[in-house]
């Protein structure tokens, strides 16, 4: 028997169905009818075409797979509209503000893929403004159903005897779990010296002195700006929100005047130039231009030998610790003493830790490992040791697969009660 995770109905934001306007997929009538509520054929197929997308589905070289698609899909759709009248009972309720916040999410993620508002609305078929009044009620109600989900099993959880239960039954048919070992890091960074700052900071004056002059911004962005996400549109980083920038960048380009050209303002990524092109209260849409001054070899034997010097000074997690608050750069494990948590080290974002791990000396800070992000030192703590579940081993792992499984039985049973309470129709 395989095991699966759990996972609970949650009816996707349809920003993706590009090709849902062609006539292959335009179907008329009806396809459920839950009370007073309908569903149509049309919306089934929009969601059946995005999810075979996503599953990567050949429709015509797996026809079975599907018409258990487009029988799933119904489904979900149809427990959904049950699962509203079921939160209404129990006045769950969505702020306009958060259902705001989620299209925002959405759409800007939805630009950030396409490449830019232009490419996002050709995809689409239609403007971002169009979207996001038709999606508004089914963001609200997706909003609706997550929440009352969530109020339904937040706090259940599974037993110990319910854990052991579930490992004796499924203990054939479980993953086998990677090893992991609790690290800590410190990260310093490798700057630019003076003579590079004094280099890139020149370049950026001199652009600013072009653009001034006539030249056009977009231009010298396409040719010059270091930025390789923002530098092929003109330096476009469209519309973003106030707190998704980093804070010396977005204080100027919230309060710049819009179309002016910034003087050189310095970032954690270089000297930018910054042109504010249009403001909708919290969102600006902005265009910069980014030079990043050049890291010397003089300039990474320095990063590495402060590194160095930290090491030797560490001789016990806790100086480690105190180490990590007062010189890591990385302000999400920092204030923690750069805990960075129990890892798989083949999973990890920075792969280097996959290459040294067996190098490194447990208890025991590292030499300085170069990444792209700087120079690392790392302590391991402890280990956990993977292969075949094992319940005195893995016990943290399968108390959490045992309390979803859980969910997943009671959740079943709950949505197969609350469906004899209402009239459901499927339509041939």
């Amino acid at each position: 028997m395989k095991f699966f995770k759990a996972q609970f109905l949650c009816i996707a934001f349809l920003f993706g169905l590009v090709h849902a306007q062609q006539e292959s997929m335009v179907i008329d009538g009806l396809a459920a009818i839950v009370d007073d509520h309908i569903i149509l054929k049309s919306d089934v197929a929009q969601l059946v075409q995005m999810t075979a997308v996503q599953q990567r589905i050949n429709p015509q070289l797996e026809p079975e797979r599907l018409l258990k698609l487009q029988a799933d899909v119904l489904q979900s759709m149809i427990d959904q509209k049950i699962i509203l009248e079921m939160a209404k009972i129990d006045s769950i309720e969505i702020k306009e503000k958060e259902v705001e916040q989620a299209l925002d999410q959405q759409i800007e993620y939805m630009i950030s893929q396409a490449g830019g508002e232009e490419q996002a609305e050709e995809m689409l078929g239609q403007s971002l403004k169009s979207l996001r009044r038709e999606y508004r009620p089914d963001m609200r109600d997706r909003m609706i159903t997550e929440r009352y989900q969530q109020q339904l099993l937040s706090s259940m959880t599974a037993s110990r005897q319910e854990v052991v239960t579930f490992f004796n039954t499924f203990r054939d048919s479980l993953p086998v779990f990677p090893t992991k070992i609790n690290l800590w890091h410190i990260l310093i960074p490798i700057e630019a010296g003076e003579k590079s700052q004094g280099s890139a900071l020149a370049k950026i004056r001199e652009l600013r002195d072009r653009i001034i002059g006539g030249e056009a911004f977009e231009d010298l962005a396409k040719q010059f700006s270091q930025d390789p996400g923002s530098a092929p549109s003109g330096g476009s980083l469209g519309l973003v929100r106030r707190g998704s920038l980093v804070l010396e960048f977005e204080s100027v380009a919230f309060t710049l005047p819009i179309n002016e050209i910034s003087q050189p303002v310095k970032t954690s990524f270089g000297y930018h130039l910054i042109q504010p092109v249009e403001k909708q209260g919290e969102k600006i849409n902005v265009h910069h231009i980014l030079i990043i001054p050049e890291i010397t070899e003089a300039d990474d034997s320095e990063a590495y030998q402060f590194a160095a010097t930290i090491k030797d000074s560490i001789s016990s997690l806790d100086t480690f610790i105190k180490m990590a608050k007062a010189h890591s750069i990385d302000e999400e494990t920092r204030s923690f003493g750069g805990d960075l948590g129990w890892v798989d080290p083949n999973e990890f974002p920075i792969p280097e830790v996959a290459q040294i791990i067996n190098y490194l000396e447990m208890k025991q800070c590292s030499p300085p490992v170069k990444t792209s992000y700087g120079y690392h030192l790392f302590w391991i703590e402890d280990t956990k040791r993977g292969g075949k579940a094992d319940i005195n081993i893995h016990w943290a792992d399968l108390e959490m697969m045992a309390s979803e499984y859980k969910k997943t039985q009671w959740y079943g049973n709950w949505i197969n009660k609350a469906r004899e309470k209402f009239y459901i129709r499927i339509m041939e």
